[in-house]
């Protein structure tokens, strides 16, 4: 009996050519990121030994989104939502040739990451907003889940990605919040101090999916760059860019601004992910060699 068990696995296995895909582990997988960690980006690399049709990867609880780069290779972009749980993760691929399903698994470990608290005084508004707001509020906020989840199938975006305005970081990626003393979501972007005025520019190509005023983040521009990934620019001054706009790698969208929910002129850039929330700066590290 397990003689035949045997058999009928290994004939499962076998492609009409003849060649074994049960020998060994039928697609390679390999990663690289800047830590693995809540709030990082994972690159993926998944290696077959025959062209295969295409890859679907299963990651930190979600599913990413791969696309090819050679005939035998193929990439995807995992992103480790901030409410990952720190221990063991497994990544998985799987890919189809014709009638044949290959498998390929790779064992990761997430570490466990503390994030700082910041504590801001900003309008009440915008902490309890009035009741007149509540429904402004609740249905921007279905125009950004019906934006999240209507990426293109396409990857939009080439080579690497590139900082959107020259000045340096000053506030941590997932920070706990503390809008005048009352607990908020963690911060889910990043944020450069720079001046009224500092023009914004496209971190990478893609599609201009939203160019208007919102209520928390003023004057807002996101952009979908393909299989999930969207870039979003928050209090902005002014808005240089329409709805359905294609744009290139440092192409101008706005300027600098202190529109919605802030303490003061800065830019807040935030990424997301194949749904999750995702540090910029590991966008920018990760995808700096990126072809």
């Amino acid at each position: 009996m397990t003689h035949g068990l045997v058999l009928a696995a290994t004939i499962g296995l076998v492609l009409a050519g003849g060649t074994l895909l049960g020998a060994r582990a039928d697609l390679d997988i390999a990663v690289r990121a800047r830590a693995i960690e809540p709030g990082e980006v994972v690159v993926v690399t998944i290696t077959s030994t025959t062209p295969v049709d295409g890859v679907r990867v299963e990651a930190f609880g979600r599913e990413a989104r791969a696309y090819r780069v050679d005939p035998l290779t193929w990439q995807a972009l995992a992103g480790i939502a901030l409410d990952v749980k720190a221990g063991a993760e497994t990544i998985t691929a799987t890919a189809h040739t014709g009638t044949v399903t290959a498998r390929g698994t790779k064992a990761v470990t997430v570490a466990t990451h503390e994030f700082p608290t910041r504590r801001l005084t900003v309008d009440d508004a915008y902490v309890n907003p009035p009741e007149a707001t509540m429904e402004r509020i609740a249905r921007e906020q279905k125009e950004l889940e019906a934006i999240w989840a209507d990426s293109s199938p396409t990857r939009l975006w080439s080579g690497a990605f590139e900082r959107p305005v020259p000045q340096a970081n000053n506030s941590a990626f997932g920070s706990r919040s503390v809008f005048n003393d009352q607990p908020r979501s963690p911060h889910s972007g990043a944020d450069f101090l720079s001046p009224a005025g500092t023009p914004v520019h496209a971190p990478n190509a893609g599609r201009i999916m939203l160019a208007k005023e919102l209520y928390f983040t003023g004057n807002t521009v996101i952009i979908d760059h393909g299989l999930g990934l969207f870039s979003l620019f928050a209090h902005l001054s002014a808005i240089n860019t329409h709805d359905g706009d294609s744009v290139t790698t440092d192409q101008l969208l706005g300027a600098v601004g202190a529109t919605g929910r802030v303490t003061g002129p800065h830019l807040h850039w935030a990424i997301r992910l194949n749904g999750a929330r995702v540090d910029p700066l590991s966008v920018l590290d990760v995808l700096k060699a990126e072809k």
